[in-house]
C-alpha cells in the first residue's frame, strides 16, 4: 500500500511548506500530495484556499496578487519550482490543481524540469475539476493522471477514460468494501482521501485499495 503525505504531512507541520515536505520525507512516504495554485504573474505557488488569509485582515485572492505580495503576508509560501528542487526526485509529487487555475503556467514549470533531468514518473497530477484535467492533460500527455472524485464512482470512471487515467482518489467517506472491490476487479486503482486511520487502511487493502492520502504519515 502506498502511503501518500497530504499537503507534505499537515497534521505535523503547517500545509503546503517547506516545513511540510520534510516531514513527509521523514517519514519516508512514497508519494507527496500538493495543491497549487497561481498568482497574478502566473507563478504556481503551494496553497490550498482560493485565498490567503492575513491575520487579523483581509482575505487575499491568489490569482489576483503577485507572489510578492503574498510572501510579505505568508513568509513561508513556496512556489512550485521550490517544491520540485526540494524534493529533488527522492519520491513523485502528487500535483493537485485546483479548479479553475492556469494550467500552462504549471505546465511550463513542469516541462523546465523535465528538460533539466527529470523524469515523467517524478510528477502525478490529478485534479477534482474535469475540465482543469482536460487542459493539463493536453499540455502535458505523458504525465500519469489521477482523478479526484468527492463520492461518484461512475462519474471517477467516465472521467479516467477521458484522460487515460489508471489512478481514482476519492473521499473516504463514501468508500466501502464491496465498493473499493469492485472498484479493483474493474482494473482501477483506487486510492482514499483523507484517512488517517491505518487500522480501516489495513482492512480496506484486503479488498483492493492502493494507498492513502494521509495528513499523519508516521501513524503508518
Amino acid at each position: 500500500m502506498k502511503i501518500i503525505g497530504h499537503r507534505g504531512a499537515r497534521g505535523l507541520a503547517p500545509e503546503n511548506t517547506l516545513a511540510s515536505l520534510s516531514k513527509s520525507l521523514e517519514h519516508k512516504v512514497d508519494e507527496i500530495e500538493i495543491d497549487v495554485r497561481v498568482t497574478k504573474d502566473n507563478v504556481p505557488v503551494l496553497h490550498h484556499d482560493k485565498t490567503l488569509q492575513v491575520a487579523d485582515g483581509p482575505k487575499l485572492e491568489i490569482k489576483s496578487h503577485t507572489l510578492k505580495e503574498l510572501i510579505n503576508f505568508k513568509k513561508d509560501l513556496i512556489t512550485l519550482a521550490e517544491a520540485i528542487e526540494y524534493v529533488d526526485r527522492k519520491v513523485p509529487l502528487y500535483i493537485e490543481i485546483k479548479p479553475s487555475e492556469n494550467t500552462s503556467s504549471i505546465a511550463k514549470i513542469i516541462k523546465h524540469y523535465l528538460l533539466k533531468g527529470w523524469s515523467t514518473s517524478n510528477f502525478l497530477i490529478g485534479s477534482k475539476k474535469q475540465k482543469t484535467l482536460l487542459a493539463i492533460h493536453n499540455l502535458l500527455p505523458e504525465i500519469e493522471k489521477i482523478v479526484i472524485e468527492p463520492w461518484s464512482g461512475v462519474r471517477a470512471n467516465r472521467r479516467a477514460k477521458q484522460v487515460g487515467a489508471k489512478r481514482l482518489s476519492m473521499n473516504r467517506l463514501w468508500l466501502w468494501s464491496g465498493f473499493i472491490y469492485s472498484v479493483s476487479k474493474g482494473g482501477k486503482e483506487l486510492y482514499a482521501y483523507t484517512l488517517n486511520d491505518p487500522k480501516k487502511a489495513k482492512k480496506w487493502q484486503k479488498y483492493g485499495l492502493k494507498g492513502v492520502v494521509t495528513d499523519y504519515p508516521d501513524l503508518f
